[in-house]
């Protein structure tokens, strides 16, 4: 069986199904080809499902420290079950949503693994057989998995990635985490939230490495004195099960360490989904961060775009897949569309919550500006203080010469809704005078930033920290 389409899409992650109802609303027929869970790993095994098992997480810590409110609960118990049952209800909810969604638009949703014959032909092998779609454009949306890298042991009992650890039967009494970038650091924080105990192993110099460093300082700061062990600048040499546990042995300046514990998390990244795709009957060289597309998510091939993580150079965030996904159609449907990065918002889901959007101080002194930064400590905001949170602050990236704002960087409770802010003004380009005359609400997180933005200014009205002008 043939099927005719005006736009294919491979994959229903945040990017290929919000692409496919944009199609739909512009008028295109539209194939969505998903070889296994609509929603794709974001909705299934990433975003969504890690989120809620946080959220659990945040009402242990919440229950745990009541009394400082006033408010006594007695002993905390925490029924795993329970949990799971929370994390696969949500997850059930936000995937039937999308096939409603997509079923109402109108868009053809069909299962099977998609690869390529021609650019525009793609042969769909499924259950009931194989089909052929014939589309006038094609969007690769094939998402990314766990990357793996050659640690001894590392594939041996004892060992999960994310998924399996989202799928945990039962908590262990102690887990040790390889990475600590999102993926990593979220599972350290809900673990340590539930009374595992975590330790948590980097590379590089610090966590959170791609966050502004006054981020992971803050950051490694608030997770250590959770009890958290952490080790940067670490390498993981192999990993070893004696039948009961797991032993790892990382080595940092010379010195091995070893590590017993019960599970060991890989959490090192994600390589990106462009395997049995058929790129090589389109001449197509892709590597594990990859496809090439230009701003309009186009590849070297016409009427084939990449989207999403398979898209090289973007972010790999759901986000910003979705984004992707609408430059895509829209370009295809000629219409003027094109990607930016420079306001793309990050965050990390730890408690606290730390987000970024822009550049951060090293990156913009590397850039070539004068940099001036501000800062506001929550333990001024009436907010945070209301809500017993005395740690965590406010940084602000500008350029000294024309005050443009450069950066926004958050550690604190809600760092990825009072991020929105950030982001509105880098993607409007507002200046730092233009902020003065924004009014925010009082008591609120926000105020924190609006009072770090004044800081870069040298006028912070909150603040002692630097002589008012």
């Amino acid at each position: 069986m043939t099927i005719k389409t005006d736009i294919a899409i491979i994959g229903s992650g945040p990017g290929g199904y919000v692409a496919a109802l944009r199609a739909a609303q512009l008028g295109a027929s539209c194939t969505l080809i998903e070889k296994d869970r609509l929603g794709g790993v974001c909705l299934n095994w990433g975003c969504i499902p890690t989120k809620a098992l946080l959220y659990s997480a945040e009402v242990i810590e919440s229950a745990h420290t009541a009394s400082d409110f006033g408010i006594n609960i007695g002993d905390v118990v925490v029924d795993w079950d329970g949990v799971q049952a929370h994390k696969n209800s949500v997850v059930k909810k936000l995937t039937g949503g999308v096939e409603v969604l997509l079923k109402k638009a109108g868009v053809n949703i069909l299962y099977g693994a998609a690869s390529f014959i021609e650019p525009t032909i793609l042969q769909v092998e499924g259950e009931s057989g194989t089909e052929t779609v014939e589309a006038r454009d094609v969007i690769i949306a094939t998402g990314s998995r766990n990357a793996s890298i050659p640690i001894p042991g590392l594939d041996g009992p004892g060992v999960v990635d994310s998924t399996g650890a989202l799928a945990l039967e039962a908590l262990p009494n102690s887990i040790c985490i390889i990475g600590a970038g999102a993926i990593g650091l979220e599972f350290a924080s809900l673990f340590n939230d539930f009374g595992v105990k975590v330790t948590v192993v980097e590379m590089m110099p610090r966590i959170a490495p791609l966050m502004d460093e006054a981020i992971s300082r803050g950051l490694d700061r608030a997770l250590s004195g959770k009890g958290i062990d952490l080790h940067t600048n670490t390498r993981v040499s192999r990993v070893e099960h004696d039948g009961k546990q797991c032993i790892i042995t990382m080595t940092k300046d010379g010195e091995e360490q070893k590590v017993s514990t019960d599970i060991v998390l890989s959490a090192i990244g994600r390589a990106a989904n462009i395997e049995n795709i058929g790129l090589e009957n389109l001449g197509i060289k892709a590597d594990r961060k990859g496809i090439q597309v230009d701003n309009r998510m186009r590849t070297a091939v016409p009427h084939v775009y990449a989207i999403g993580d398979v898209a090289k150079d973007g972010p790999m965030l759901a986000h910003v897949a979705s984004h992707q996904g609408i430059v895509a159609v829209e370009d295809a449907m000629g219409l003027t569309a094109h990607m930016a990065y420079n306001a793309v918002p990050s965050c990390i889901y730890t408690s606290p919550e730390v987000a970024s959007v822009g550049l951060t101080e090293e990156e913009a002194r590397n850039a070539g500006y004068e940099v001036v930064t501000g800062t506001f400590r929550l333990g001024a905001n009436g907010k945070a203080l209301a809500m017993g949170v005395s740690d965590g602050f406010v940084k602000v990236v500008s350029d000294a010469k024309n005050k443009a704002i450069l950066g926004v960087h958050i550690v604190g409770p809600h760092a990825s809704d009072v991020i929105l802010e950030g982001t509105l003004s880098l993607d409007m380009e507002v200046t730092l005078g233009e902020m003065r005359h924004v009014i925010h609400p009082h008591p609120a997180l926000g105020e924190a930033l609006a009072e770090a933005m004044l800081d870069a200014e040298g006028i912070s009205l909150h603040s002692v920290s630097r002589k008012r002008k």
